[in-house]
């Protein structure tokens, strides 16, 4: 099926922050799959641990334990910040459809709020918190009661919150709309809105989480702690994984009335701990804080002078270069130069490059888009 538009390559292999086509073209990528390669590709700490658990265990039906599971369950309580219960899943969609059934079971409440130009997934229940219409039109009708409110507005957020309202899903930093981080006072407002009306605050952070914005949660960075949060991408370092954490009193699933086949599955939980591993032993996160300002301040420098040009914004290594003019062309002409990129709406340039990815590959990376815009 026709699901994506095609590049116009075919990838042969990875490595680090590199990788090559089938023609042998070597490219850096900047995509990391949406996020997903954190360490790069083929990182040496990832393929041992899926090797390793391979030849003991690949596969373990939920009512019986295992050790990388529990693990990995123990961390991500523990990154959370509060005392909490985690559901593992394998996609960001199935991380949200969780929150979702959890927030309706936990409030008895049917409604949501979301932001606008904000993306959720595309299942039927994170699709209806998806803001952009040509997504969801063609499968209505989805769950509802849906309130849209506007990104960093409190204002419109506080007149949405009703006594229906089970939960506010949010991103610290919205992703496919542009890369558009949350302001402090916006996120805080939110938190306290929920509070005061009985709503969960979920955090959606499939993408900016893991690390992304240079602290394990981009929700971290505000000094506000949501009820729900939800992880995927790049928790498996390629790997299918996601992760719904939620705080104690609101973790109240009960028996068979929610589940997956291959959620929490040996091979996954191996990977993610692997990850996280890596992340702490590398002091990756500090290596993000600070090559995301390097790579900001090149790209400002190089580009400042450029008339096509309007801003350059994001956190950690989720950085975005907003153009005055559609993207679609110079990300086309990037692919030829050796560097691969993404959208995030009309005009915008996406960089989500592996956390391991070096300040030489930063600096190629900046001279190539300064090179594609004009």
């Amino acid at each position: 099926m026709n699901l994506y538009p095609k590049r116009g390559i075919a990838l042969a292999r990875g490595e680090g922050e590199f990788v090559w086509d089938t023609e042998g073209k070597k490219y850096i990528d900047c995509t990391t799959g949406v996020g997903v390669a954190i360490l790069g590709h083929a990182h040496p700490s990832v393929i041992a641990a899926i090797e390793r658990q391979s030849k003991a265990l690949m596969t373990c039906y939920q009512p019986f334990c295992h050790e990388e599971r529990a693990r990995l369950e123990q961390r991500l309580v523990s990154l959370f910040g509060v005392n909490g219960k985690v559901m593992l899943s394998n996609s960001g969609t199935e991380a949200v459809e969780a929150a979702l059934k959890l927030a309706r079971r936990h409030t008895k409440r049917k409604g949501f709020v979301s932001a606008m130009n904000a993306f959720h997934g595309r299942s039927s229940g994170s699709l209806a918190l998806t803001f952009k219409e040509k997504y969801r039109s063609p499968f209505e009708p989805l769950i509802g009661p849906i309130a849209r409110v506007r990104f960093n507005d409190a204002e419109s957020l506080k007149g949405a919150v009703n006594s229906d309202t089970a939960a506010v899903f949010l991103e610290p930093v919205q992703g496919e709309g542009g890369i558009r981080p949350a302001s402090q006072e916006y996120l805080k407002a939110a938190r306290d809105i929920c509070t005061d009306r009985g709503a969960l605050l979920i955090m959606d952070e499939v993408q900016s989480g893991c690390g992304r914005t240079g602290k394990f949660f981009a929700f971290e960075h505000f000094g506000v702690q949501p009820d729900i949060a939800c992880l995927a991408k790049g928790l498996g370092g390629g790997m299918p994984i996601g992760a719904t954490i939620a705080r104690d009193e609101v973790a109240t699933f009960g028996p068979m009335e929610h589940g997956s086949t291959f959620g929490g599955n040996p091979l996954a939980c191996a990977a993610a701990n692997a990850v996280l591993g890596t992340i702490e032993k590398d002091r990756l996160l500090e290596k993000v804080a600070s090559d995301g300002e390097y790579l900001s301040h090149r790209l400002k420098a190089a580009l400042s002078s450029k008339s096509e040009f309007r801003e350059v914004r994001g956190m950690g290594l989720m950085v975005a270069i907003e153009l005055k003019v559609p993207s679609k062309e110079p990300l086309a002409s990037l692919v030829q130069n050796g560097v691969l990129a993404l959208p995030a709406g009309e005009q915008v340039i996406r960089l989500l490059p592996p956390f391991i990815i070096s300040r030489a590959s930063l600096d190629t990376v900046v001279q190539a888009i300064a090179g594609v815009v004009k």
